[in-house]
């Protein structure tokens, strides 16, 4: 996963048909499982378009997404916000979600 600005984020959901944004911060423990998971999925589906940052370098999407705490994976489908996930539980919830 590549680390991403917002305006990364705007132009991945309005050219890919599906986009993820995964924030998360630096001390945060569950959010290390959390990128843990993500990895993986990005090794078993590396067509996906994800995508993370810092959410304290990118505040704009917290409020603008109402992000209410960290880890959290922001899906877009064709644009439009689909979901956000804060509970990624395992690499098969995770890759349901996206595909």
């Amino acid at each position: 996963m590549d680390e991403w600005t917002y305006s990364d984020w705007k132009d991945a959901a309005e050219h890919e048909e599906l986009t993820a944004f995964y924030l998360y911060t630096p001390l945060c423990g569950t959010c290390a499982v959390a990128s843990k998971i993500l990895n993986v999925v990005t090794e078993l589906k590396p067509s996906l378009t994800i995508g993370k940052a810092n959410l304290n370098y990118v505040e704009e999407l917290s409020t603008e997404y109402q992000v209410e705490s960290v880890p959290c994976l922001l899906i877009k489908r064709k644009g439009e916000p689909a979901e956000k996930v804060y509970a990624f539980q395992s690499v098969q919830n995770i890759l349901q979600k996206l595909s």
